[in-house]
Formats: structure tokens, C-alpha cells, sequence
């Protein structure tokens, strides 16, 4: 299998078990939700960092996980992640086109039972390539070689792609930016999802405007977690900070080994 060295960025400590707990969740959604989508209603409401951070944590937790990037019209993975291999790199695009198969775009990462399926070229109308049946087909192998299939969509109110790969997954995760996003865009996307009959799994705030953290600086962005829950996100400084995170890592360790 080809491979690729993809960086994910360090979280602060409060994101970071914020992230988790979506993991937990996810854990907890059943053995055969297993296709999981991440959208949002409007752009920068921060789906990809979700996807990409989701993805890292299941699949350092023990769960082969694969990252789908879904996002054919506008697709920014391949720079943010700085996606570096060896060879012409082969992703979603060429398979839908008929160009490539199933082992030419599956990609082995420097993150341990972390596979991904990237975007090569984006592409202005992928419609018709969404609709067709190699879709689908890619999706039942994934889900079949791996525990967790995550894809990273379009958000859905801007362009009919995140619903027609919605009516093709197990579940999905919408990703709501606070102070963003009106209630009838965040109900619109739900109603969206219902009618292409993919369960809601859960709701995501991100950029929470939280109470500054002692150690932080650089607020008013943030990630939060469900419920109205907020967690404060900028650059962190401090030896507490820094010992909280190595022992919830070692606790989280210790538990999924049990």
C-alpha cells in the first residue's frame, strides 16, 4: 500500500478532551455505524479540522480508521495537512473518473491505523460522478477493510453534493459554528439529513467565545463540545496545561487496553 506523511495540529489540552468525548460518543453509536459523515451548514464552520482530528483520535485509539475527503468542489486537505509522498498522488477524484481503482487512492499515514482517501484536483461540477455507483462501492469496501469510514462533505446548504453522500452513510456528524449559523440554517441541515435518511449522530459547536483560559492568549476561538458546553482554543502556555494532557493520554491508554 502507497503511504503518505499527513500532520494533524496538537490541540490544547481543553480541545482535546472535548475531541475525545466526540470519540467516545462515537464508540458508543453501535457496531454498524461505521460510515460516518461530518458537514456543516455553511463554510469555515470548521468541519475539516473536526473530520481530520476525529479520524487521528479513533485511529490512535486502536480502531483502524479511514479519512474520505468528500469535499470535491473545495478541498483544502492536501496543503493544511501538508500531504507528502512518494509518487503521482491518486485520490477520490481519479477513482470516481474512472482513472484509478481502489488500491491506487487508499493511503497508509505516519498516524497509526490512520488511512486516508484525499482529493487531488477539485472539481467544478462532481455531481454526476457523485451519483454514479463507484461511490457507493468505495464506501461499502471501506467499511468492510476498516472500523471507522470518516468523510469530510461539502457543507449542505451551499451545493446538493453533502446530501447526496449523506443518503450513502451510516450517520452524521453537523458541525455548528456559535454565532455563525441561524437556527433555520442549522434545522434546514437536519431536515436535509433526514430526508436522505442518515441518522443525526450528534451536533458539534465549534468556535465557542469561552472564558480565557490563565495560560491562553489570542482568544474568541474556540472548539466546544455539545450542549452547550465551550472550551476555549488559542495558543496555551504552562507546565499545568502540559501535565494535564500527558495524563489523560495515559489514562485514555490504559483504558482502551482494558
Amino acid at each position: 500500500m502507497k503511504s503518505l506523511e499527513i500532520t494533524v495540529p496538537e490541540l490544547p489540552y481543553s480541545v482535546e478532551e472535548a475531541m475525545n468525548q466526540l470519540r467516545v460518543n462515537i464508540k458508543f453509536c453501535g457496531k454498524h455505524t461505521k460510515k460516518i459523515l461530518i458537514t456543516s451548514s455553511i463554510p469555515n464552520e470548521g468541519k475539516s479540522i473536526i473530520s481530520a482530528c476525529l479520524w487521528k483520535m479513533l485511529a490512535e485509539a486502536g480502531f483502524p480508521t479511514v479519512l474520505v475527503d468528500a469535499d470535491l468542489r473545495g478541498s483544502v486537505a492536501k496543503g493544511r495537512w501538508r500531504m507528502q509522498g512518494t509518487g503521482e498522488l491518486k485520490g477520490l477524484d481519479y477513482y470516481l473518473s474512472g482513472l484509478s481503482e481502489y488500491q491506487d487512492v487508499v493511503y497508509a499515514t505516519n498516524v497509526e491505523n490512520g488511512f486516508i482517501v484525499p482529493i487531488t484536483n477539485v472539481l467544478e461540477n462532481p455531481s454526476p460522478l457523485l451519483e454514479a455507483p463507484r461511490l457507493s462501492e468505495l464506501f461499502d469496501r471501506l467499511s468492510e477493510d476498516y472500523r471507522y469510514v470518516i468523510i469530510d462533505t461539502p457543507p449542505l446548504d451551499m451545493v446538493s453534493d453533502g446530501t447526496l453522500i449523506a443518503s450513502l452513510c451510516d450517520g452524521a456528524v453537523l458541525v455548528v459554528g456559535s454565532g455563525m449559523t441561524s437556527k433555520r440554517l442549522v434545522k434546514q441541515s437536519m431536515q436535509q439529513l433526514e430526508r436522505a435518511r442518515c441518522s443525526l449522530l450528534g451536533v458539534v459547536l465549534n468556535h465557542v467565545d469561552a472564558k480565557p483560559h490563565k495560560y491562553s492568549k489570542n482568544y474568541g476561538y474556540g472548539y466546544g463540545y455539545g450542549n452547550g458546553y465551550g472550551y476555549g482554543y488559542g495558543e496555551y502556555y504552562g507546565k499545568e496545561d502540559d501535565d494535564k494532557k500527558k495524563k489523560s493520554k495515559k489514562k485514555r491508554a490504559s483504558q482502551e487496553k482494558e
